[in-house]
């Protein structure tokens, strides 16, 4: 990748709460590959199992709405964690645990992201330079 391309998607990544809806989908696709589990444990619920592909599918729809509409990513978090608690009872208990703690995981940290917040190299460098008035009193 070039630099420009690298630069170009850091700027777009940091716009947007990029690894909350990275994890929402990648849970989502878990728990559909999941469902083709060839297991005795596999559990299918509603009209022959609808419900355990119509769960994740949406999870995997909201995960990539994130990425692609942060505007609305509250409204995305909260269908996304219900969801993923949803798939609990619905695709072999939320993708055998992984599923359901990325889906969870992944919603969380949307839901906590905000667009104005400053990057957390910017603030680590603050903390770490050496305050101007802090070189005046001690002299």
């Amino acid at each position: 990748m070039s630099g420009r391309a690298r630069t170009a998607f850091r700027r777009w990544r940091a716009a947007r709460p990029f690894w909350g809806g990275l994890l929402l989908a990648l849970g989502g696709a878990e728990i559909l590959l999941t469902e083709k589990a060839s297991l005795k444990v596999v559990m299918h619920i509603g009209m022959q199992g609808l419900a355990g592909y119509l769960l994740p599918t949406v999870m995997l729809l909201c995960g990539l709405l994130i990425l692609f509409n942060p505007q609305q990513r509250l409204f995305y978090s909260i269908i996304g964690i219900l969801l993923s608690l949803g798939t609990w009872l619905t695709s072999n208990l939320g993708g055998f645990l992984i599923g359901l703690l990325l889906g969870a995981t992944g919603s969380c940290l949307a839901f906590g992201w905000l667009p104005d917040q400053e990057p957390r190299r910017g603030l680590l460098r603050r903390r770490r330079a050496p305050s101007p008035t802090a070189d005046t009193a001690t002299s």
